[in-house]
């Protein structure tokens, strides 16, 4: 077994396991080369290219896991919500689901194999040429996450049309959320049988809510996504961002690594959930500062964690453009040798 699924599993492990959330992307001279050729929906959706993208920051950084270049609006399309990408690769959902009839033109469920064949077809290729020990990860959105660009209409900052649906019409968000969530535990098991290895489920926008909220709106859904996925025997890092207070609901409601954000002491926060595992959660700009610094801050991370089974190392959030190769791998042969128990 391999260090980052031994740490899935709280299992002892040679070293602090890492990878870096949006560890394919932008930051990347040969990312952007490919970016200038293709646009994004292209590049997902061509595998030869997505494997080349998935296995790039593999051999550049020495992570401990390859995650796969896909994203998380694709699993949209089979349900009918078509959108596209603007100049800025920011999302736009061509008709927003805002009422109950649109609701109900939504698509109950998907068949992935099928519709997401190209993302199988990325799996099986990135499997079959990522080195011995380096596990694949493979992704979805939340359904919550998801909902919410998709009656947003793209991003948002204040969840204003989501809200307005959520607490105005309570039996159209729960149909919303139940098609939403098939979809995805379709597409997740569609990935594991192609071959991935550990999932994670991205919750990035879910710190919008209350955990009263979470706890009505939310929550029941969560429990009938994990559990199902608990079926498919690969570990579930469950990730959400933005509200410290929604942790323990995180944890309770499912997956066997909790992914913690930047805005929370890692030691503080695991002795409070207890048995579980937890990914994290340098802050993202750590990586825009001098090379010490970034040491620095990687062992603040590390002390929290105290050598406890079960820690994952990761940013808080995605790397971001501005970021350097060399700084992440820095990072990671920081992480490697400073965790190193050989």
């Amino acid at each position: 077994m391999t260090e980052l699924l031994k740490a899935c599993r709280r299992q002892e492990t040679s070293h602090t396991p890492i990878w870096i959330m949006r560890q394919a992307g932008r930051y990347q001279p040969e990312y952007r080369a490919l970016r200038a050729k293709l646009s994004f929906i292209e590049m997902c959706e061509r595998s030869e290219v997505a494997a080349q993208v998935t296995l790039l920051p593999v051999e550049q950084l020495g992570v401990d896991a390859a995650i796969l270049f896909a994203d998380i609006l694709l699993v949209l399309k089979p349900l009918g919500i078509g959108f596209e990408f603007t100049k800025d690769d920011g999302p736009k959902i061509n008709e927003p689901v805002r009422s109950g009839r649109a609701v109900d033109a939504v698509r109950e469920t998907i068949d992935a194999r099928e519709s997401l064949g190209y993302v199988m077809e990325t799996i099986k290729l990135v499997r079959r040429d990522l080195k011995p020990g380096i596990p694949l990860i493979g992704f979805a959105g939340a359904p919550f996450t998801l909902a919410s660009y998709v009656i947003e209409g793209g991003g948002s900052k204040e969840y204003a049309h989501t809200k307005q649906l959520m607490f105005g019409d309570e039996g159209a968000w729960n149909a919303l959320m139940t098609k939403l969530t098939n979809a995805v535990l379709d597409y997740l098991k569609a990935q594991v049988e192609a071959g991935a290895q550990a999932l994670q489920v991205f919750d990035s926008w879910v710190g919008a809510l209350g955990p009263a909220d979470y706890t009505r709106f939310v929550a029941p859904h969560m429990r009938r996504l994990f559990g199902e996925l608990k079926k498919t025997d690969v570990p579930v890092i469950h990730f959400g961002t933005g509200n410290a207070a929604l942790y323990p609901l995180l944890r309770d409601v499912g997956g066997d690594v909790v992914g913690l954000d930047w805005r929370v002491d890692l030691g503080a926060q695991w002795d409070a959930l207890g048995d579980v595992a937890v990914q994290g959660n340098l802050d993202p700009y750590s990586l825009l500062a001098p090379r010490e610094v970034l040491h620095q801050r990687a062992q603040a991370v590390l002390d929290g964690a105290r050598g406890r089974p079960g820690h994952i190392f990761n940013l808080g959030h995605g790397i971001f453009p501005s970021a350097s190769v060399d700084q992440a791998k820095a990072l990671v042969d920081y992480v490697h040798e400073a965790s190193s128990k050989r």
